[in-house]
């Protein structure tokens, strides 16, 4: 049976991701669920942090990458009765994630929606690049507001 959580959403990165982008993703979103950074841990909290760990653990080692690589294309994809695969959650259908902070870089603090208004074009590069794989949907529904007006 092969394992229905995906690593890569889970950890935030592209499956083809070099092993350094790796793993600064996985120390990152380490630092955000570990109890010295103040997090309390409960369920929710010790099950994403047990998630993160078998993600990093599996895709780290190219070995154990490569057999789950391959399990993974002979797999039939998830049905909708099955759990769906791990990720960020999203919000409510009508949300546009304007509101999500930026924790690094040039805008760090800004929300989206201050970021869309100030320079769209950063916007449009977050987009496309690694670390702003987590903001990706936000950001579309932003960036088609703002060109509309």
């Amino acid at each position: 049976m092969v394992e229905r959580r995906d690593p890569y959403r889970i950890l935030q990165v592209h499956p083809d991701a070099d092993p350094d982008v790796v793993k600064a993703a996985y120390r990152v979103l380490a630092r955000k669920l570990h109890p010295d950074a103040g997090v309390v841990m409960d369920e929710d909290v010790e099950r994403r942090m047990t998630d993160l760990n078998w993600a990093y653990s599996l895709v780290r080692d190219p070995a154990k990458r490569q057999l789950w690589e391959s399990d993974r294309r002979r797999a039939p994809p998830p049905t909708p009765a099955e759990s769906a695969t791990h990720g960020a959650p999203r919000g409510p259908l009508g949300a546009d994630g304007g509101d999500h902070r930026l924790d690094f870089g040039r805008y760090e603090g800004w929300t989206l929606r201050e970021v869309a208004r100030r320079d769209p074009d950063y916007l449009d590069w977050l987009r496309r690049h690694q670390s702003g794989a987590r903001y990706r949907d936000a950001i579309d529904i932003l960036l088609r507001s703002v060109r509309r007006k």
